[in-house]
């Protein structure tokens, strides 16, 4: 297995300029979105490597080895000795048909007749337009036991307005990508893990569709939220993204919560959309940012996902973080490097959602205000 990273900037181009090692089996980019007409993006991948399966998408900020990035593309071209590679796509204009752009993708992506055993579905998809709690339930439930599944959505900054994701074409909006690895030579690893402090008391989900919540103990969710934020309400829905909430089944449950972002309030219906499913009955509460507990949380994440082969390890993190941190974002990335150590090539992208097994039921989910980390090695 060899790796191929690449830079792109508008002042540099593309940085290193080092011949392809040899045939690409993979290639994954994350773009600021603008950076380069995704066209001529595609164009210029397909050029250098060839035949390889080229997947990437949108972001609101990019991670390139221990840096953290805002107007560029990272690249990384995964050559494998035995692995295979096979992807698959979907465009979605509901998002009610999230669920069942998730079962197809997974049904696509079954091994076929003589093929090595489905390893893992890495899946990007459109941050808008996607519920990615049924997307994930979809592929869930149509995968067999053991496949891990992992991925994020794709970012717009905090503009919310409009995503891309790529799959063997130019990116585009509204489109779901789904990459499958096959083989007993793969090694997959993966780590999720947040550090935000809950504060406020407990309130129960009284009134909710889907991703859209009404009421929380039977008051008007967004009237209650706003008295929360005070000053900051003012700059919703961008400003939701340093308070989320997590949200779990029951008031004793206990570490099978989830983080939840809004992405959009309606000031008519006093409710707010959230990227994952906000069901009626679970308790919430609100959350704030601590910076020490955050980078922790990306090294815990780290911890998890750890290889001791050298691996590509893929870092999907949330928009939210990235706001909430500033200049000091990039110690989280520096933790996981450190965790890892020098075998991981480092390459991932700030996200709208991130995808992966829960850290505490194992149960793969959507979260948010994670980071989550995919380690990919061949043995």
């Amino acid at each position: 297995m060899w790796i191929d990273q690449r830079l792109w900037t508008k002042d540099s181009g593309w940085s290193p300029a080092a011949a392809v090692p040899g045939e690409a089996s993979l290639v994954l980019y994350f773009a600021a979105p603008g950076a380069m007409d995704p066209t001529a993006l595609f164009q210029e991948l397909k050029a250098r490597y060839g035949n390889a399966a080229i997947v990437g998408c949108t972001t609101g900020g990019e991670i390139g080895g221990n840096d953290v990035l805002d107007d560029s593309i990272v690249t990384a071209a995964v050559g494998f000795d035995k692995a295979r590679v096979r992807v698959a796509a979907r465009d979605i204009s509901d998002v009610c048909q999230s669920g069942t752009i998730g079962a197809e993708l997974a049904r696509d992506l079954a091994p076929r007749l003589g093929e090595s055993e489905l390893r893992a579905i890495f899946i990007l998809s459109d941050g808008t337009k996607v519920n990615g709690d049924a997307l994930v339930d979809g592929c869930i439930d149509a995968v067999t036991e053991g496949v891990v599944v992992t991925g994020g959505l794709a970012g717009d900054g905090a503009r919310f307005q409009s995503t891309a994701v790529g799959c063997n074409d130019a990116m585009r909006a509204g489109r779901v990508a789904a990459i499958g690895l096959y083989g007993d030579s793969l090694a997959i690893g993966h780590g999720s893990f947040g550090g935000w402090d809950e504060f406020g008391p407990p309130r129960t989900i009284t009134r909710s569709a889907a991703n859209v919540l009404y009421e929380l103990d039977g008051e008007p969710a967004l009237d209650l939220y706003k008295r929360y934020l005070g000053e900051e309400a003012q700059g919703l829905p961008g400003s939701a993204l340093l308070f989320p909430l997590s949200i779990r089944p029951s008031m004793g449950a206990e570490g099978g919560e989830v983080v939840r972002t809004i992405v959009g309030i309606d000031e008519d219906a006093k409710s707010m959309t959230f990227a994952g499913d906000v069901p009626t009955g679970h308790v919430a509460r609100l959350m704030r940012g601590n910076f020490d507990n955050l980078v922790d949380g990306a090294g815990k994440a780290a911890e998890a996902a750890d290889t001791q082969a050298p691996c590509l390890a893929i870092l999907v993190s949330c928009i939210g973080r990235k706001l909430l941190m500033g200049q000091r974002i990039v110690e989280e990335v520096e933790i996981v490097s450190d965790v890892l150590g020098g075998n991981a090539n480092l390459i991932g992208f700030y996200s709208y959602g991130e995808i992966s097994p829960h850290g505490f039921t194992g149960k793969c989910e959507l979260h948010n205000q994670t980071m989550t980390i995919t380690t990919i090695s061949e043995t």
